[in-house]
């Protein structure tokens, strides 16, 4: 069915396939923050954004990280510890979002050192008013197919304050762009099933609530996987990090429910702690029987960087053709717009 053209045309009809084989372009945006520098020194970063735009810092953090705590908030209130020092990352990629805009406030309150991400709307326009830094991101039209946009503008802004962990990350992350690129080339719709991982994944997982399961480096694509099936393929997903997996999640496999439903996807990389790889072979050899069978993702990549995005973009392929099999529109957030619909009601 995937290796059916014209069935894809149909149900792309948006080309959503087209949009994310560009995603490595998004690797080499220039962003222009001028001569701007915090008025004091810099001892920690919460960042602050919801959905897609908290992820970009999740990736961030896990590759190349930062030399300062850094904190990711997904909500409406910031940390208690944030004053003069903190440099306030305040991320939407609308601009409307209400969580993102109340952290604002709270840290103009406290004093912080603010940084805006955007792409418009009320955050841009206070941005502009104040004047704070603004990383203005490119307007696209669905925000989860734009976290490279803001990894980019997140290492920029690190790198422009000297906080980033390695000193030549934007140079890796425009090496990995080519070697995404080509890859992703892999997963195209006019590559058959037999040599498509993307495609064989997908036809694995119809049907099924997929779980990811990944160690600290590719946590953050375990989550975008988790998003990418949510919204693209409007299939229910969950993701979970090893090695807390073996505290907790790990004896809920054992029993209930009886049936179970579901697809669990492995993504291992070779810069995992060697007692992480062990993890993963106990738990599936103790599991034996007891839960589907993991399709276990090998992810490529000769540096952190590389596997981190290449475990992203395939995230991004499976859905999509999850979505095809599902006879969803992966563009559209699903049930007319729901999340619309619930800001709007919300709002009332």
């Amino acid at each position: 069915m995937l290796d059916d053209l014209k069935f894809i045309h149909e149900r792309d009809a948006q080309d959503a396939l087209g949009i994310v084989a560009k995603q490595w372009q998004q690797l080499e945006k220039d962003y222009d923050l001028g001569g701007w520098k915090p008025s004091v020194e810099i001892t920690n970063i919460v960042h602050s954004g919801m959905g897609g735009s908290a992820l970009w810092a999740l990736l961030g953090n896990s590759w190349p990280g930062f030399n300062v705590p850094f904190e990711v908030v997904r909500g409406y209130d910031i940390p208690p510890y944030v004053n003069e020092h903190t440099l306030l990352i305040v991320s939407s990629y609308s601009g409307n979002t209400e969580e993102t805009i109340s952290t604002l406030h709270q840290g103009e309150q406290k004093g912080a050192q603010i940084v805006v991400m955007t792409s418009g709307g009320q955050l841009a326009d206070i941005a502009k008013q104040k004047p704070y830094p603004l990383i203005e991101l490119p307007k696209i039209d669905k925000p989860r197919y734009g976290a490279f946009y803001g990894l980019r503008g997140l290492l920029v802004l690190g790198d422009h304050l000297g906080l980033l962990a390695e000193t030549n990350a934007l140079g890796e992350l425009s090496k990995s762009s080519s070697f995404l690129k080509t890859d992703m080339e892999q997963w195209a719709a006019t590559v058959p099933t037999d040599n498509n991982l993307a495609k064989q994944l997908a036809l694995e997982i119809m049907g099924k609530s997929p779980v990811m399961y990944a160690g600290p480096l590719l946590t953050p694509a375990a989550h975008k996987w988790k998003i990418s099936f949510n919204e693209n393929a409007k299939n229910i997903a969950w993701e979970y990090p090893f090695p807390e997996f073996n505290h907790n999640e790990f004896t809920g496999w054992t029993s209930h429910p009886v049936d179970k439903p579901y697809a669990v996807i492995y993504l291992l990389s070779s810069y995992d702690n060697e007692r992480i790889k062990k993890r993963f072979d106990l738990s599936d050899k103790l599991l034996s029987g007891r839960w589907p069978s993991p399709e276990r993702v090998d992810v490529k990549g000769e540096t952190k960087a590389q596997q981190l995005l290449w475990a992203v973009a395939l995230g991004d392929f499976v859905s999509l053709y999850v979505a095809f099999l599902n006879g969803v529109s992966p563009i559209d957030v699903g049930d007319k717009d729901i999340i619309e619909r619930f800001k709007k009601e919300l709002s009332a």
